[in-house]
């Protein structure tokens, strides 16, 4: 959310053509047979770069993060240059390859030229956990190399890489030894449960590429991280815990085994009493041109009031939160706490927002999981709150995230609010950083209320490209998240209260309620229609309910009464 008025944020706009160019399409996967080799050299950069080329100086190598090993590749794209490593790889001839490599941060590609025959690539938007690309060629009859690349996008945030893989028969130019079975994975443990799921976490195993989760001896999960979260358990039941570690030589024995009971009831409930659809609104701790208010001053036609914002303390992973006392007219922690508690005893739920556009809070490992989980509780221990919203813009790591969440959940109990206010590109894929980590806890989840704003043309989920401020990017966006695996009560549409609350993406309330209605009834569309109704749709979100008050509460006055006549 912007906190300064009339500067839209960065935003990644994709225009009709852009989208198109980066639409390349996933080739399918092979097998390799037992005689097959990885033909890449330093595959893993435990070498530094010996054996690639990066262009433009862009790639250098790294400790952390790292898929497996003690190194992987960093390459920083520029405005001009894409960060593409390169290496030529020996292969034999009418032989078909298996192509693969593990990525994360920005945009990642993967691709081989000068096949001989048909050239492949593939590719993956922003990830925050560790991702495999793959994809398989077949090489020509004269074809004695190939050219295998990395590469992000332009401007874009770094891409990570490690162990690159060209599988098949063996090109005589020399490659990395094979792999060995890993050990088994050291440390777990049980970092959260609810009525239905627990959480777990271990520690890292030197040429793991994956690691599968034994729930009482059976097989129930395969990741690519340290951390898991088992769910469609029964509530009040003593389950037992083992991790493997694998790669492509195969899997280890068994951990320890941990054991964990999941609780009575309630499990971390994601709505409290809310009602079946709600109006979310942040509301400002700071004066930046929109009517300066108190939470007493915000209207009844708001469910869920986000206070905005908690920010990064030095301890890493924590926030903390301070009232703008001076910068919103003298208003006590006192009576922000009074007004917090007759909120609530209207039925209204107040919680806290953590980030913002200027927001930098990073959990990215179990300690900081911890302590942003602890911070969080202890504010709402603090200010009476009654949850958290996850409102970062510079990009989450969803598997440490989901372990904060469900570690603040087990604190907070079936209560708790739990929102998220993702970028539209961070929900344009069930692969992207929010997305994953929505629906790690799903199961704890109130409502995602995606910012349809500040984000240029999209894709919707039928593939087409939409330009935002129309119903049709507001439909067929929300479609992505309907189709993607959240359930239509928790999904909602953010949209800005009016012309000054976003750089670019305003909506009149007219064309919020036609969303609306596109989505829950099949009525007052646009020229998406989705495949099917969403009755149960949460409802809307605005920044801010200050500049909601400084158009008249127009905005509220008008989407407030319609969202709660919803079927």
């Amino acid at each position: 959310m912007d906190r300064v008025p009339g500067i839209p944020r960065h935003r990644r706009a994709w225009a009709a053509a852009g989208v198109a160019a980066l639409a390349l399409s996933l080739a399918g996967t092979g097998h390799a047979s037992a005689a097959d080799v990885n033909n890449a050299r330093n595959a893993g950069f435990e070498s530094g770069l010996s054996n690639w080329t990066c262009s433009a100086g862009s790639g250098t190598t790294v400790s952390s993060p790292v898929h497996s090993g003690s190194a992987a590749l960093k390459a920083t794209p520029a405005g001009q240059d894409n960060a593409q490593c390169t290496q030529t790889v020996a292969v034999k001839p009418n032989s078909t390859y298996t192509l693969s490599a593990w990525v994360q941060g920005g945009y990642a590609y993967l691709g081989a030229t000068g096949t001989g025959t048909t050239d492949v690539s593939t590719w993956t938007p922003d990830t925050t956990t560790w991702k495999q690309l793959r994809t398989t060629f077949t090489t020509g009859p004269s074809t004695s190399s190939v050219t295998v690349y990395l590469h992000g996008w332009y401007g874009q945030a770094a891409y990570y890489a490690d162990d690159v893989s060209v599988t098949g028969p063996d090109g005589g130019g020399g490659g990395d030894p094979a792999p060995t079975v890993p050990a088994a994975p050291a440390g777990p443990a049980v970092t959260g449960t609810t009525s239905s799921s627990v959480s777990l976490s271990w520690n890292a195993v030197s040429g793991a590429t994956g690691y599968n989760v034994y729930r009482d001896g059976t097989k129930v999960a395969s990741v690519s991280g340290t951390s898991a979260t088992v769910t469609g358990l029964a509530a009040a039941t003593s389950y037992s815990f083992q991790v493997t570690a694998t790669n492509a030589a195969g899997e280890s024995a068994k951990s320890a085994a941990v054991t964990a009971t999941t609780a009575a009831s309630g499990g971390g409930g994601s709505t409290g009493t809310l009602p079946k659809h709600a109006v979310t609104g942040y509301w400002q701790n700071f004066n930046n041109g929109a009517t300066v208010q108190r939470i007493s001053d915000v209207p009844s036609a708001y469910d869920i009031i986000a206070v905005a914002f908690a920010d990064a303390t030095t301890t890493p992973g924590a926030v903390g939160f301070t009232l703008d006392s001076a910068g919103l007219g003298g208003y006590t922690v006192d009576q922000f706490k009074a007004d917090i508690k007759a909120k609530q005893a209207a039925g209204k739920k107040v919680i806290v927002s953590v980030g913002g556009q200027n927001g930098t809070v990073s959990v990215n490992d179990a300690t900081s999981a911890a302590n942003f989980a602890n911070s969080v509780y202890s504010l709402m221990q603090t200010y009476g709150f009654d949850g958290v919203d996850i409102d970062l813009e510079n990009g989450l790591n969803a598997t440490y995230m989901s372990q904060a969440l469900r570690a603040l959940s087990a604190k907070a109990g079936p209560s708790l609010i739990t929102t998220m206010a993702p970028q539209t590109i961070d929900m344009q894929s069930t692969s992207a950083g929010y997305f994953q980590t929505a629906l790690n806890i799903k199961d704890i989840l109130t409502v995602v209320n995606t910012q349809y704003y500040n984000s240029g043309s999209m894709l919707g989920c039928d593939g087409k490209v939409y330009s935002q401020g129309t119903v049709d990017f507001l439909t067929a966006l929300a479609c992505i998240q309907l189709e993607g695996g959240l359930a239509p009560s928790q999904v909602g549409l953010g949209v800005p209260a009016s012309p000054s609350g976003a750089g670019s993406g305003y909506v009149s309330p007219t064309v919020v309620n036609n969303a609306l209605d596109c989505l829950t009834k099949a009525t007052n569309c646009g020229t998406f229609k989705p495949s099917k109704t969403y009755p149960d749709l949460r409802g809307a979100m605005t920044w801010s309910t200050n500049w909601d008050a400084a158009a008249g509460n127009a905005w509220s006055n008008t989407v407030g009464p319609h969202v709660h006549a919803l079927p």
